[in-house]
């Protein structure tokens, strides 16, 4: 009963379900966003697309690259840029483990979801991930495929 009063708040309002077909994933962190008022209005509508967005370490700040926010209506004067960029929050010492990551290992930060926690809180959860090369996604694609015919075939026998 307390786990349902505890998640009634949590609600995922963008996935970019992309990111792990053409990326290799090694690890992922949660962050807060810096968002204004009728961006979180327009989030909590639902209106949001991360699938072509990304993460930068830039001056020891990590940002929000062409991600899209719907225009929230009845924000007229005091509404917000759609492909603004924003301003992601985590410690110093994850925005210096980013850094290494991006800068000495090549590595890619990718959105993965954008929610809201337990707490009411917009959260963005970025994957620290490698890129795909084509036989990769083939193996991918073979391995989901082989496991979608499994569950067919565990469902039929019984």
């Amino acid at each position: 009963m307390a786990k349902t009063d505890e998640n009634k708040n949590y609600k995922v309002v963008a996935e970019n379900r992309r990111a792990r077909y053409d990326y290799a994933i090694e690890d992922d962190i949660e962050c807060g966003i810096i968002l204004e008022g009728s961006e979180v209005k327009s989030l909590r509508e639902g209106g949001s697309n991360i699938a072509e967005s990304y993460a930068s370490v830039e001056d020891g700040e990590l940002w929000l690259v062409n991600s899209y926010v719907a225009p929230y209506k009845q924000a007229k004067t005091f509404g917000h840029d759609e492909k603004r960029r924003r301003k992601l929050l985590v410690s110093r010492k994850e925005m210096a483990r980013l850094w290494s990551d991006t800068q000495r290992k090549g590595m890619t930060l990718v959105p993965l979801v954008l929610y809201f926690n337990h707490r009411g809180l917009a959260k963005l959860k970025i994957g620290i991930a490698k890129g795909k090369k084509n036989h990769d996604k083939r193996e991918s694609d073979a391995k989901r495929d082989w496991g979608r015919q499994k569950q067919r075939l565990l469902k039929d026998h019984r």
